[in-house]
C-alpha cells in the first residue's frame, strides 16, 4: 500500500478587511490616528442628528409639560413651583414669568431638571431649542461614553465604532435626546458609572495580584490577601451612580448592582489567585468598596437637593419644624434634613400609586417584544396646507421614540446569546454587560402595576447594543458556527440593512412632515400606531 501526499492548496488571499486590520495592528501611527478619528466622527454624526432642527416642534411634548416648567422654576426659585391652568400655551408663546411661588409636588430628584435649566438659562426660557439643548448634548455624550466603554471591553476600534454608531443613528437614542425628559441624563450617568468600573478593574486586579504574590511564603499563597483602599475609579463610579440616582431613583438599582459586581469579581479573583480564606477576604475588601462607593454617591445625591435645602418655599420644606423627631437616633439631625426625609417618604408613597392607565403604557415584561413604543408628539395637516402633499389623507408630524426594529430584536437575541456564551466561557466582560441589562430592566418587573413606558428602555439600550456588538464580533471572527467569511458578510449585510431602516424611520424620529400613507408604512404591528 502506497501513501500519497495530497498537494497543498494555495492559501486564499487575505480580504481587504483582514489586510486593513493587520496594518492597524502593526502601524502605531495609523492606530493612533484611527483611535481618534472613529470616536470623533461617530460623535459628530450623533450631535448633528440630535441638534439639527432641535427646536421643532415648538410645543411641550409628552412629559416636557412637567419637566421644562419645573426646571425653570427650580432654576429661578430653587424649587419647583406652581403654574396657572393655561400655562402650557402661554409658556410656548414666550411667557416664562407666569409661575407662582407656591411649591409644586414633584416625584423626581432635582439634578435632571437642573441640567435642563442650564440650557434654558443659556438660550432663554422662551426658546424650545433652549429647553432641549442639554438633553441633546447629554445624548451625544452617551454615544461617546458607549464608544469608550465598548473599546475597553472589546479591545477593538472597529467594534467600538459599531456599538456607538448603532446608538448614534438609532431612533430611541435620537428621540430621547431631542425631548427634555429625564431619561437621557439617567442613561449618561449610568454609562459613565459602568465605564469607571471597567477602568477600576484594570488597575485593581494587577495590584491585587502583586499584593497576593508579595504576601506568599515559600510558594504558598497567603490566607488573606491585601485590602486595597486606593481605588479612585470606584469613587468616580459612586459619584456617577449618585448623579444617576439624583436624576431618577432607579439609579439606585445600578449603584447596588455595581457594589455587588465589585464584591463578586473581587472574590473570584482572590479564589483564582489561591487565597485560602478567599470568601472572608473578599468580604473585608467589600466593606472597603462600600465606603469608597456609597458615601460619595450619597453626597452627590444630597447635593442635588441644595436648591431645595437653601430655599424656604419648597414642597414639605418645613414639614419637620412643627413636629421634629423625638427619637434620640434622629433628633440631632437638622430639621431641614428631617423635612427632606419626610418629603422622600411622600414621594415613595406617591410613586407606588402611579397606576393610572395611559394609551402608551407598556409594562416591563413587554419591553423586549417592542409591543408599544411611545409617540411623544403628533400633529396632522390637511392636504394642500402648510406644504403638505399628502392628498386626501393629509400629512403627519410624529415624534416617535421607536428604536430601529431590526437592531432592537437582534440585540434582544444577542443578550440571550451572551447568557449562553457566559455559561461556557465565564468571561467577565459578558458578565458586566448582563449585569447592566439586569440592573436597568429586572427591577421594573417587580412593579407590573406601575404606569411605565417603552422609552424607559433608553437606559437598557446601550447594554443591549454591547451584547449585539459581542455577537457581531463573534460572527465576524468565525466563532458562531459559521465560517469567518460567511460571518463577516452577515455582519456587513446586517449593518447595511440597519442603516437603510434608519433612513426609512428617521422622518418619524425627527417630527418631519410626511404623507399619512408614508406614516402607515411604519405600522408593522398593531401597537405601532
Amino acid at each position: 500500500m502506497t501513501n500519497t501526499v495530497e498537494p497543498l492548496l494555495p492559501a486564499s488571499p487575505p480580504t481587504f478587511s483582514e489586510r486593513w486590520q493587520a496594518r492597524l495592528a502593526t502601524d502605531p501611527r495609523i492606530h493612533r490616528l484611527w483611535a481618534w478619528i472613529v470616536p470623533v466622527a461617530v460623535t459628530f454624526v450623533a450631535l448633528v442628528l440630535r441638534v439639527w432642527n432641535l427646536g421643532h416642534p415648538r410645543a411641550l411634548v409628552f412629559d416636557e409639560t412637567y419637566y421644562v416648567k419645573d426646571a425653570w422654576t427650580q432654576w429661578v426659585l430653587g424649587y419647583a413651583a406652581t403654574w396657572p391652568d393655561d400655562a402650557n400655551d402661554r409658556f410656548v408663546a414666550g411667557q416664562a414669568d407666569i409661575f407662582g411661588t407656591d411649591p409644586s409636588f414633584v416625584v423626581h430628584p432635582p439634578l435632571g431638571k437642573f441640567l435642563i435649566g442650564v440650557g434654558m438659562w443659556a438660550f432663554g426660557p422662551e426658546s424650545s431649542f433652549g429647553w432641549r439643548i442639554s438633553a441633546a448634548l447629554f445624548g451625544t455624550a452617551c454615544v461617546l461614553v458607549l464608544y469608550l466603554l465598548a473599546r475597553s471591553l472589546t479591545g477593538s476600534i472597529v467594534f467600538a465604532g459599531i456599538a456607538s454608531s448603532l446608538l448614534a443613528v438609532d431612533g430611541l437614542g435620537i428621540v430621547m435626546s431631542r425631548v427634555s425628559l429625564l431619561d437621557i441624563f439617567l442613561t449618561f450617568f449610568v454609562l459613565l458609572a459602568v465605564w469607571f468600573v471597567v477602568l477600576d478593574r484594570r488597575r485593581h486586579l494587577d495590584r491585587l495580584a502583586r499584593g497576593v504574590a508579595a504576601a506568599s511564603r515559600l510558594g504558598q499563597p497567603p490566607t488573606y490577601g491585601p485590602v486595597l483602599w486606593n481605588r479612585p475609579w470606584v469613587i468616580a463610579a459612586g459619584a456617577a451612580a449618585g448623579a444617576a440616582s439624583a436624576v431618577k431613583w432607579s439609579g439606585v438599582w445600578v449603584l447596588a448592582a455595581i457594589g455587588l459586581y465589585l464584591v463578586v469579581t473581587d472574590a473570584l479573583e482572590r479564589y483564582r489567585l489561591g487565597v485560602r480564606a478567599w470568601i472572608p477576604d473578599a468580604l473585608r475588601q467589600g466593606v472597603v468598596s462600600f465606603f469608597l462607593l456609597v458615601p460619595v454617591a450619597f453626597v452627590v445625591y444630597l447635593g442635588s437637593w441644595s436648591g431645595w435645602l437653601l430655599s424656604d418655599g419648597g414642597y414639605d420644606r418645613h414639614a419637620a419644624d412643627a413636629d421634629p423627631s423625638t427619637n434620640p437616633l434622629f433628633s440631632w439631625i437638622p430639621l431641614s434634613l428631617q423635612s427632606l426625609w419626610r418629603y422622600h417618604q411622600t414621594i415613595y408613597d406617591a410613586m407606588l400609586r402611579i397606576t393610572s392607565g395611559h394609551d402608551y403604557m407598556s409594562p416591563a415584561w413587554q419591553w423586549p417584544l417592542l409591543w408599544r413604543p411611545t409617540s411623544m408628539y403628533a400633529q396632522s395637516t390637511a392636504g394642500g396646507e402648510s406644504g403638505c402633499i399628502g392628498g386626501d389623507n393629509g400629512c403627519l408630524q410624529v415624534l416617535y421614540s421607536m428604536p430601529n426594529p431590526l437592531v432592537w430584536y437582534a440585540s434582544v437575541l444577542a443578550a440571550a446569546y451572551l447568557v449562553y456564551r457566559f455559561a461556557l466561557d465565564r468571561d467577565w466582560r459578558h458578565a458586566l454587560v448582563l449585569v447592566g441589562i439586569a440592573a436597568t430592566w429586572v427591577p421594573w418587573l417587580v412593579y407590573p402595576e406601575r404606569t411605565v413606558f417603552q422609552f424607559y428602555t433608553i437606559v437598557i439600550w446601550p447594554f443591549l447594543l454591547l451584547a449585539l456588538t459581542f455577537a457581531l464580533q463573534d460572527l465576524a471572527r468565525g466563532r458562531m458556527w459559521l465560517p469567518r467569511a460567511t460571518g463577516r458578510r452577515i455582519v456587513i449585510g446586517f449593518l447595511v440593512a440597519g442603516a437603510v431602516l434608519a433612513v426609512f424611520w428617521y422622518p418619524l424620529w425627527s417630527a418631519m412632515q410626511v404623507p399619512y400613507e408614508f406614516y402607515r408604512l411604519h405600522n408593522w404591528l398593531t401597537g405601532w400606531v
